[in-house]
């Protein structure tokens, strides 16, 4: 065991800023490393679940034929697989050799329904999102405790920028020049560990700056209170449409399943004589799906049905909902219930900056781009699980011989140039909020509590 003494005093201005950044790299790490493992770990398996099994059984196999039945024949087989269902839901097929899906509403129950195209054969039926892509979706998300997770994980992700912000600082390159911090010195013990550490982390900091930046802007506070809400397509574009009171967010099902930009647009309502020409007669799910075809949806898309009597017709197609393997067809279409009048067509093209740029780094965080991006997120969640184990094994080299304390770095007494650092700290809590109240929490900690009760500063050093 290597035991080291950090509450010594350090000297000098570069030595007291390193103590100083060590010390706050030392405890944000305490709060992230089990909130980074659980969100690494369950991002790797969801990534090779969707790869390999589909989210709700899509990849499963069907014999392809010369001609598929229509899609209302496939509709009243899955219909009549639910007693007193009704029809929410069509998911094309991605590929001339898989099942066709069904979202089949049974009371307040989801079911999702997997028919053959082919013969209206029902293959399998199954309770919407209860499969392993969605146990560990939930995790991920909000650690299954609903809003109390959502906030824990935001706040964990923010402090993670503090922990790379840290990190760099610490590893950034000095007198000993670049190679130290890109490539590893394969020395022996502690000296080994601390060199993969840093190596490691100089590497994966952007990108893993860019997974956090993406995910907390599905947060409830950054994203949807901060980000997202000046961020949506304004439905002011759909000129002399009427509006309905519902959102797009009405159309998610326990996963976001509607465009990041699009969420909180209300959505069109049916019942007027306004839109573009879209199907000239009669308006049901088999010329709802010719239209879909005759505009541009090829393979797989979404249809979604009317719900109530403003309700429209709902085709889409985007890469967060596994539907292409890129962000830049990204399409949402609404359509009369009644005229079959095409009310809005809203494409990538027609997201705000912030909108596009969401879009893009969804696709990317979730390994959405085909094979390529699964491996590439698979190099980065091991690379984040590495920095985890390693900083524990750290920890463990250079703790103290005597028992019940943390060994956390001594912070210097006299801090220079700590104007910048408060800037630097505004800043961040300024720009993510939950990351701000936890930093204050931990600075009236350390100053109210901690400086009072010397034992437990004992035990917390």
């Amino acid at each position: 065991m290597t035991t080291l003494e950090t509450n010594a005093q350090p000297t000098g201005a570069a030595q007291k800023l390193y103590r100083a950044a060590w010390r706050w790299h030392f405890y944000a790490g305490l709060v992230v490393i089990p909130f980074l493992t659980t969100l690494a770990v369950t991002g790797m398996a969801m990534l090779w679940i969707a790869w390999i099994d589909g989210r709700d059984g899509a990849r499963t196999e069907v014999i392809p034929q010369e001609t598929t039945l229509p899609v209302s024949v496939q509709a009243e087989a899955a219909l009549a697989a639910i007693d007193d269902g009704v029809v929410k839901q069509y998911i094309a097929p991605r590929t001339d050799d898989v099942v066709a899906l069904f979202r089949v509403d049974q009371g307040d129950d989801a079911i999702m329904v997997a028919v053959d195209p082919y013969t209206a054969t029902v293959i399998e039926t199954f309770p919407r999102r209860s499969g392993w892509y969605d146990f560990f979706d939930h995790i991920h998300g909000d650690l299954m405790l609903g809003l109390a997770g959502d906030r824990l994980i935001e706040t964990a992700a923010s402090l993670c920028l503090v922990l790379v912000a840290t990190g760099l600082y610490m590893w950034w390159p000095r007198d000993d020049g670049w190679r130290r911090s890109f490539i590893p010195r394969f020395s022996k013990g502690r000296s080994l560990w601390k060199s993969l550490h840093g190596v490691v982390g100089m590497w994966v900091s952007i990108v893993l700056v860019f997974f956090l930046i993406s995910g907390l802007a599905w947060a409830g506070i950054w994203g949807g209170k901060m980000v997202q809400a000046w961020s949506q397509f304004p439905a002011e574009k759909w000129a002399n449409v009427p509006l309905s009171d519902k959102t797009h967010a009405s159309m998610n099902h326990e996963r976001r399943e509607v465009p990041w930009a699009l969420e909180q647009t209300p959505l069109p309502a049916s019942g007027s004589d306004v839109g573009t020409d879209g199907i000239a007669g009669f308006v049901s799910i088999d010329t709802v799906d010719a239209l879909a075809r005759e505009i541009g949806f090829d393979a797989r898309y979404q249809m979604n049905l009317p719900s109530g009597d403003t309700g429209v017709w709902t085709l889409s197609r985007d890469s967060m909902s596994v539907d292409s393997t890129s962000p830049t067809t990204d399409r949402t279409v609404h359509v009369d219930q009644y005229t079959g009048n095409v009310l809005a067509d809203v494409r990538y093209a027609d997201y705000s900056l912030a909108g596009k740029a969401m879009a893009v780094g969804i696709a990317l965080h979730m390994g959405t781009l085909g094979l390529w991006s699964v491996l590439a997120n698979t190099v980065v969640c091991l690379a984040v699980i590495f920095l985890c184990v390693s900083s524990l094994v750290l920890w463990w080299k250079r703790r103290p011989a005597k028992a019940g304390r943390l060994a956390a770095p001594a912070m210097p007494q006299e801090m220079p140039l700590w104007q910048g650092a408060a800037l630097v700290g505004l800043g961040v809590s300024m720009a993510f909020p939950m990351a701000g109240l936890a930093l204050l929490t931990v600075l009236a900690l350390d100053t109210l509590i901690l400086a009072r009760i010397p034992k437990l500063r004992a035990v917390l050093s």
